[in-house]
């Protein structure tokens, strides 16, 4: 529960926020889409500067470096992967990226430009194109999100236009796909966030089904996670399991244990598109979102004190 201060969660999971966190250069906005660190706690947000699309970070908020001029179309996620790449989804060029720590270009997934026949108006780029999708269809048509396991094989959740989850080998190759719009086991009504957690599941955000789906990684069903979300949107999972959940409708970020149970939770409609949550060595948050006052989303530092 949020109070008058700048103090947010509860017990173990108490924090101090700072919206003014990141120290940017006079004059470089950071439109932010997406947040993820390194193994060195550095800060990247993938952002819709066109000229800064990635900028770096140190976890004190000092600016390090950006890189990606004029690379993207529509910044929408990012992770850094166990063996150091990182990993970009732009949304509306249809293409997943994987490149080094200094923006080099390793590997590309996708046609640029190909948007895959899933009912929806490929004409269009909104964001609610996920009403009109009526059947699944290859990949991708507005893909979302990615995760990885650990033998380098990708998972792409394609769920503005599409309502399917993707899989790949590490060297880009289609493997398999599932799922169908629906709000049944399986199915998905804009499928936003990926995360493989400790067991070695899949867990899937469904965003406009307001819940977290759990997969075996050959795409079998297991359960959903109990806890009443509102549109989740991306999952990052700590070393010890526990899970933070931005919610994109809600303007909400819930704190759950590895059976999704809430173990605290804060926000509000201020904070609505919220779009992207990681948590660094110390257990502190960086939580993509916007805030009463703002023109837009950035990276608001929760510093965990409990």
């Amino acid at each position: 529960m949020t109070t008058a201060t700048n103090v947010v969660g509860n017990g173990a999971h108490t924090y101090e926020f700072d919206r003014n966190w990141a120290q940017l250069p006079a004059g470089i906005p950071m439109p932010a889409a997406a947040v993820f660190g390194d193994d060195e706690d550095r800060v990247y947000c993938f952002n819709r500067n066109p000229d800064h699309p990635i900028m770096i970070f140190d976890r004190d908020g000092k600016f390090i470096k950006s890189w990606g001029a004029g690379m993207f179309e529509f910044p929408h996620a990012i992770i850094i992967d166990q063996w150091g790449y990182v990993w970009l989804v732009d949304r509306n060029k249809g293409q997943i990226f994987k490149l080094t720590k200094d923006g080099e270009v390793v590997m590309t997934i996708g046609e640029y430009g190909y948007r895959s026949d899933t009912g929806a108006d490929n004409s269009s780029f909104d964001s609610n194109s996920w009403h009109q999708v009526v059947r699944g269809a290859d990949p991708f048509n507005m893909p979302a999100g990615i995760a990885l396991n650990d033998a380098g094989e990708i998972y792409i959740a394609d769920g503005y236009a599409n309502a399917r989850v993707h899989k790949f080998t590490p060297t880009g190759e289609h493997i398999f796909s599932w799922g169908e719009p629906g709000a049944g086991p399986g199915q998905f009504n804009l499928p936003h966030g990926a995360w493989i957690n400790r067991e070695g599941n899949l867990l899937i955000a469904d965003r406009e089904n307001d819940r977290v789906q759990v997969f075996n990684q050959d795409g079998t069903h297991v359960t959903d996670w109990p806890s009443k979300l509102i549109g989740p949107a991306v999952i990052c999972i700590d070393d010890d399991g526990v899970a933070y959940v931005a919610e994109h409708n809600g303007g909400i970020l819930s704190i759950l244990d590895a059976n999704g149970e809430r173990l605290a939770q804060w926000g509000d409609l201020t904070h609505r598109s919220c779009h992207g949550v990681w948590v660094d060595s110390q257990k502190d948050l960086y939580v993509v979102e916007p805030y009463e006052g703002s023109t837009g989303r950035t990276v608001v530092k929760y510093t965990r004190k409990g």
